[in-house]
């Protein structure tokens, strides 16, 4: 999949230069003694997961803005209409993607910032509290 489907995405990919960054996380397909050499290779030394070139801790939701936002986001959103075939959900998944607007996007890194500061002052502890908020506060986002 890596070889076959990511790298051509990869190179399609506008935005995807030298300076690109991975991240993710610590499921055994991600970090297996066969995908990680080469997922290494795709993105040398700017690979951020487990065993990667910057540690991540495999359970950080709090920190990571596909989980704290995008993938709570996008099921509220792809299933508004109830597709009833993978065509209609994948069309779901790629309108709501394109729908997403800049300043969406601003606000959800905004807030990814102030998740950083705080991790930094507690030391790398959880963040509990955070969490509870963000059921609150992405209310926001979908509001806008």
């Amino acid at each position: 999949m890596l070889q076959d489907f990511l790298t051509p995405q990869l190179h399609e990919f506008q935005g995807y230069n030298n300076r690109t960054w991975m991240q993710q996380d610590g499921a055994t397909c991600h970090t297996s003694n066969v995908s990680l050499p080469v997922v290494k290779e795709m993105f040398p030394n700017k690979l951020i997961s487990r065993r990667g070139d910057i540690p991540w801790p495999p359970r950080s939701p709090d920190l990571t803005p596909c989980d704290f936002f995008l993938w709570g986001y996008l099921k509220s959103r792809v299933y508004l209409n109830k597709p009833t075939t993978i065509s209609q959900l994948k069309q779901n998944i790629h309108e709501e993607i394109a729908a997403i607007s800049r300043s969406m996007c601003q606000r959800v890194f905004q807030s990814l910032r102030s998740r950083f500061q705080e991790c930094q002052q507690r030391d790398g502890a959880h963040l509990d509290d955070v969490i509870f908020k963000k059921l609150i506060s992405l209310n926001n986002y979908y509001d806008k």
